[in-house]
C-alpha cells in the first residue's frame, strides 16, 4: 500500500488504459447528461463536436476511475477535499482508447494532523492518437506509514 511517503514530488504513475465504448457514452448521457451529442449520432453530426462524444462529467468519471485502479485503491488515501480545476480539450468518442499519467506537483504534511499528507496532483489523459483529451489537478489527502499504523 502507497502512503504519504510514496509520493514524492515529481513522481509520475502511469494509468490503465480505458476503453471507450458507445453503449456507455449513451448510458451515462441519458442518466445524467441528456444533451443530444451525447445521445444520438445524427443529432450530433450538426454540432460543434461534429459526432457522439462522452460528457465531459463521463470523461471525468472515467478518470476516476483509472485513477482509482492505477493507484487510489492501493493507497491510504482518505479522499479529497476538492478539484482545482478540470478541462476537457478534445472529444472523447465511442472507440477511443484512454491513457494517462498522474503526476505529483507538491506534497506536505497537514501541520494539523502530522499523520495525514496533502498531495497536489495532476492528471493528463490522451487517446491513442496521443491527442490530450482532459486536464485536472487536484489534492488528495493520504496517511503517512505512522498514520497507517495507528
Amino acid at each position: 500500500m502507497r502512503t504519504y511517503e510514496d509520493f514524492t514530488e515529481g513522481l509520475e504513475i502511469d494509468l490503465r488504459p480505458y476503453e471507450v465504448t458507445r453503449d456507455e457514452v449513451i448510458a451515462f448521457a441519458r442518466e445524467f447528461d441528456p444533451q443530444p451529442f451525447h445521445l444520438d449520432e445524427d443529432a450530433a453530426k450538426d454540432t460543434l463536436l461534429g459526432g457522439l462524444s462522452a460528457s465531459g462529467w463521463h470523461s471525468c468519471a472515467m478518470m476516476m476511475r483509472m485513477m482509482a485502479d492505477s493507484y487510489i485503491l492501493d493507497s491510504s488515501s482518505q479522499g479529497s477535499p476538492g478539484v482545482d480545476f478540470v478541462r476537457w480539450r478534445r472529444p472523447v468518442r465511442p472507440g477511443d482508447v484512454l491513457s494517462g499519467t498522474a503526476r505529483v506537483l507538491s506534497r506536505r504534511l497537514s501541520s494539523k494532523r502530522p499523520t495525514l499528507g496533502i498531495l497536489k496532483i495532476s492528471t493528463v489523459l490522451r487517446k491513442q492518437t496521443n491527442d490530450i483529451v482532459l486536464e485536472s489537478e487536484y489534492t488528495l489527502l493520504v496517511l503517512t506509514r505512522d498514520g497507517v499504523a495507528e
